[in-house]
């Protein structure tokens, strides 16, 4: 989307992030941040940050985590082969980091399908771009393909935005009541003996 380098937070809007982390000696630290826009069915790209190398990482995940408290989020997914760090690094300021499921070699085998039938937004970045222009299919010898940046490329914006737009196209995920949330708003907590199939099974709607 040309001249758009970033959108403001909308009330009622549900936002999602994914985080490419770094020690900060070599590769850079990213953050995108999207959502899903119903009325044009498109994944939304809302804002990216990308802190190069050398850096501080506390520091990175510090301003991060103040970014996504900015749109509301306190939940991020991320590149599961960094280890125990983000987890600890970003509970500390209130945002829960899960391992992402999926490698970016398959983040990228499906954003490909929905940047070429136009259902994502991209800003105008012109070094996301670039990176994602320099993506690689590669074959392996047992006949499976891989994407990947060039030799000697960096893939860092590209691997947070494409999983953060399969994210967002992925739908809401399941909302978790906790006892303690029940408890904030003086509620009971609901009896495992309402939880099991056969009782549910009993109600018709």
């Amino acid at each position: 989307m040309a001249g758009r380098y970033e959108l403001p937070r909308i009330a009622g809007v549900q936002y999602c992030a994914f985080v490419d982390p770094s020690g900060g000696s070599s590769d850079a630290m990213t953050c995108a941040v999207a959502h899903y826009d119903r009325l044009t069915k498109r994944a939304v790209l809302d804002a990216v940050r990308e802190r190069r190398s050398p850096f501080s990482p506390d520091d990175c995940v510090i301003e991060f985590s103040a970014l996504l408290k900015s749109y509301g989020i306190t939940r991020a997914r991320g590149d599961r082969y960094a280890g125990e760090w983000p987890r600890e690094r970003f509970r500390v300021h209130g945002i829960t980091y899960e391992p992402a499921e999926k490698s970016k070699s398959e983040l990228y085998t499906e954003l490909l399908p929905l940047l070429n039938s136009g259902r994502v937004e991209l800003l105008d970045h012109k070094r996301l771009v670039v990176q994602l222009c320099g993506l690689e299919r590669k074959v392996a010898r047992g006949g499976r393909d891989s994407i990947d940046h060039a030799p000697g490329a960096h893939d860092d914006l590209a691997n947070a935005v494409a999983g953060v737009l399969v994210t967002a196209t992925s739908g809401p995920q399941p909302m978790r009541i906790t006892d303690a949330a029940l408890r904030r708003l003086s509620i009971p907590s609901v009896p495992a003996a309402f939880l099991q199939p056969s009782f549910t099974n009993r109600f018709r709607y």
